[in-house]
């Protein structure tokens, strides 16, 4: 896939998001710096940071961006307008004026996401933005969005969120033409509610660069059969927090039935190397968090718990997406679908959507 001709600038990495910030936020910074060479900005109280990088070992490697402000990980949407100079504001203002490339936090997903849109606006031709997560499946991940950046949507609005999750897919996986599925309840065409009957109809009649499949159900998730899922916000956030659960379900009964005797200890200590390896792949820490796409800039949410291993994932997901021209990419995708070419059906007008009810208040 090619890639930008000018190396990615600075990703400005939120320090005062996460449950366990600063700490582990600029922990990982640190490590993303040494481990892989990114350059970054860190936005947060400078002098905290400056004290923690010190400790660190690192303190004239990384840039500070000085700001006071934090939204709170229990503040929703309307904290992005009470909170001009929050550290997401910031970081935002830092990626409209070239200063940065990217955006990594690991504050509230509500703040994130409403904060970004207001700052970095969506792309031309983008009617809602999605945020796009990894699932662990085999041959290769598979992109899950969108995963709750989005409640409330229309069919042309997933048609859509199958051209971003394409061009992620192609610059995240590296897959040339994805698959994509529409997540239903059953694989049949005309199974599940209105919106997704509708947006079958839609992707079905074809669409420039979307390779549609069609439907696929809850089981079929972790299964690989596709590379990309399509669905609402509100389906897919409930869907993912189910697979993280099972999967913390799953360790858990592992580590119990491995402490259950002598003879299973004995076992696990001679497969140590194939556990910790299926450790790494199914925790989300590893893939980095999920991405807000259809702004005019790269964002990465990292998960609200992240240590600093998580954070470091985060930075390398963020400047692999920049250096993959990911918003050019999309920008690509959105132009070749556009809602001409929807397969409204004759005398259907495009409508614009409404605004959500954080949009409303915070135009009135």
């Amino acid at each position: 896939m090619p890639g930008s001709a000018v190396p990615p600038g600075p990703v400005a990495v939120d320090t005062m998001g996460g449950d366990h910030s600063p700490d582990e936020i600029i922990a990982g910074a640190a490590a993303a710096v040494r481990e892989h060479g990114i350059r970054l900005i860190l936005v947060g109280e400078a002098p905290r940071i400056r004290r923690q990088l010190d400790r660190l070992g690192i303190g004239d490697e990384i840039q500070i961006a000085h700001t006071d402000e934090a939204l709170a990980m229990d503040e929703g949407a309307l904290a992005s307008w009470r909170k001009p100079r929050s550290s997401v504001a910031i970081a935002c203002h830092l990626i409209r004026q070239n200063k940065a490339s990217a955006l990594v936090s690991a504050g509230t997903t509500a703040g994130v996401v409403a904060t970004s849109r207001l700052r970095l606006r969506g792309q031309h031709g983008v009617m809602r933005p999605a945020i796009a997560v990894t699932l662990p499946t085999r041959p290769r991940p598979t992109v899950l969005l969108d995963a709750g950046a989005t409640a409330d949507v229309k069919p042309e609005t997933l048609v859509q969120f199958a051209a971003l999750g394409t061009a992620y897919a192609q610059v995240r996986l590296g897959v040339e033409r994805p698959r994509v599925g529409l997540l239903s309840i059953g694989a049949e065409p005309g199974k599940g509610n209105k919106l997704v009957r509708r947006t079958h109809e839609l992707l079905s009649a074809g669409h420039p660069g979307i390779e549609f499949t069609g439907n696929i159900e809850g089981d079929d998730l972790l299964a690989g059969k596709v590379d990309v899922v399509v669905t609402d916000g509100f389906t897919g956030n409930v869907a993912l927090k189910t697979i993280e659960g099972a999967v913390k379900l799953a360790f858990d009964e592992v580590q119990a039935a491995i402490a259950s005797s002598r003879r299973a200890k004995m076992g696990a200590m001679m497969q140590r190397r194939p556990l910790r390896q299926m450790r790494d792949r199914l925790d989300s820490g590893t893939y980095g968090g999920g991405v807000l796409l259809g702004l005019n800039g790269t964002v990465v949410i990292a998960h609200g718990a992240s240590d600093a291993r998580a954070i470091t994932s985060a930075c390398l997901l963020a400047h692999d997406l920049v250096a993959g021209d990911i918003v050019e990419r999309i920008r690509e995708q959105v132009s070749a679908t556009k809602p001409s070419r929807f397969g409204r059906r004759h005398g259907d007008r495009e409508q614009p959507c409404p605004p959500d009810a954080d949009e409303q208040a915070l135009a009135d």
